[in-house]
């Protein structure tokens, strides 16, 4: 059997002209005639395979096939879409690293309109729309130009049954794009206040030196931390009791990355209704209950769009800052995998803390003050590898994450995984194998050192083949070393 994922076909040709054709997601009866279509071409007509094209990826029932058909239903060309047969064998689970291949066309419609570069594109969209983080095909020398032409990087050679090919890769941008929409804007926003520090504003603003662009503030000659989260009005509109709850959980997570002790909250609630407020009131006093934190005071205002802030003070005389790693130092998350997505929120907000109880809670808010890693941060809006690209701004270093390596829970695709908000999730840095987060959090969370922080600025996934490839190519907030 091949083992190497081969996205193969002839060159198009335009001189025939175009018929009416579209490209699907194949029921039954189209993967039985794209297999038979495959056949015709990589064994009949061009001889890369004696007898049969057939692999193990045809078996795996997460395989995709598209396919393009004319408007009596015949398949004209089709191509396959599957999680990398490499990835499998090394994980035993889906990574995030997906593969085209058997991309072909119809030898009688090879000029109707570009059919395989149409595949290509589904393809691409389609790879797309399931979160993949690494999306590649093995094709023939002569299509290369092809997949260059629609957006594909060569990035090394092989051979295929003897026949030379390249590997292609489609530059996946979801993790880059998710930190551009939710940190890029930072820097414009405080560089302000940043410039104006020693001068009309007094040091200690933006968290002062140390903590810049961290997850709480030291408040100046105090023992005290101050933390401050706004949640998505989509999310409080959709869900007010979990949009209260999450008010709590996020300012608490806050204080737990740095190493703080939640002692009070404050909330500033605004609502429609009476109705609508006690609904986030209720998630509210929910969460200030399990975590065992008074809510001291606020604002509510009634008769207005809904939104909500909450405000955290803890206390802690060692603060953890977020910017406190080097370069060489182990990345690790430590994460809660029990639970499920929540519901209408499935692949961006994983629920590992509504059905804990007060205890398990109060334990694990506590892990990084007891562990006292160099860097810790929470992981936010901006997913886990987004995170880590703050923390290692932060602390004037790149980052590289070991995909395989990360604790990932059973029912989460891993690309939705890396960039959801996990519910309570840590990324400490500390020198490699001495990190007392798995300690700290015992048997609640799991915990591995899944990376490691660099010398070169930017975030790296590297793969179970050791291709490294590009996640965010930059800083995340333009707020520099902390």
């Amino acid at each position: 059997m091949l083992d190497v994922p081969t996205l193969s076909g002839s060159v198009l040709s335009r001189s025939v002209p175009a018929a009416p054709w579209t490209v699907r997601r194949a029921a039954a009866r189209h993967v039985t005639a794209y297999r038979a279509l495959r056949r015709d071409v990589f064994v009949d007509e061009q001889g890369l395979f004696a007898v049969d094209d057939a692999d193990r990826v045809d078996d795996d029932p997460r395989t995709e096939v598209l396919v393009a058909v004319d408007d009596v239903g015949r398949v004209l060309g089709g191509v396959r879409l599957a999680s990398a047969v490499e990835a499998l064998d090394a994980s035993g689970r889906d990574l995030g690293w997906w593969t085209g291949s058997r991309l072909v066309v119809a030898r009688d419609a090879r000029g109707a309109g570009g059919i395989g570069a149409a595949l290509v594109r589904a393809a691409c969209a389609r790879a797309t729309e399931l979160g993949v983080l690494r999306f590649e095909a093995t094709v023939q020398v002569r299509n290369r130009v092809l997949f260059e032409r629609l957006g594909w990087q060569a990035w090394a050679t092989c051979d295929v049954q003897g026949s030379p090919h390249v590997r292609m890769r489609w530059p996946v941008t979801r993790v880059a794009d998710l930190v551009r929409s939710t940190k890029s804007a930072l820097a414009s926003l405080l560089g302000p206040l940043a410039a104006d520090v020693g001068t009309v504003l007094p040091v200690g603003t933006l968290g002062g030196a140390g903590f810049r662009g961290d997850d709480g503030a030291p408040v100046p000659g105090t023992d005290l931390v101050a933390a401050c989260d706004a949640i998505l009005p989509a999310l409080l509109e959709r869900d007010p009791e979990w949009a209260g709850w999450c008010a709590v959980l996020v300012n608490v997570n806050d204080l737990t990355a740095m190493g703080a002790y939640p002692v009070g909250l404050l909330d500033a609630l605004a609502a429609p209704t009476e109705s609508f407020a006690h609904r986030v009131m209720n998630g509210v006093r929910s969460a200030a209950q399990a975590w065992g934190v008074p809510v001291l005071g606020g604002h509510t205002q009634l008769g207005v769009p809904a939104a909500l802030s909450v405000t955290a003070l803890g206390r802690t005389d060692r603060p953890v800052p977020g910017g406190g790693g080097r370069p060489g130092d182990a990345l690790s998350l430590t994460a809660d995998l029990t639970g499920r997505w929540r519901r209408g929120f499935e692949g961006r907000q994983w629920d590992s803390t509504s059905a804990r109880g007060a205890a398990d809670l109060r334990h694990l808010a506590t892990a990084v003050a007891r562990a006292a890693p160099r860097a810790a941060k929470d992981v936010s809006m901006a997913g886990v590898v987004g995170t880590t690209a703050m923390l290692a701004e932060a602390s004037g270093t790149g980052a590289e994450i070991e995909v395989g390596h990360v604790p990932t829970p059973a029912s989460a695709a891993t690309g939705d995984w890396l960039t959801c908000f996990p519910g309570f999730g840590m990324l400490t840095a500390d020198e490699p194998g001495t990190s007392r987060m798995p300690v700290a959090t015992a048997p609640l969370a799991a915990s591995a050192e899944c990376g490691r922080l660099t010398v070169e600025p930017g975030v790296r996934l590297r793969w179970p083949d050791g291709a490294v490839t590009a996640a965010v190519p930059g800083v995340a907030t333009g707020l520099g070393a902390a």
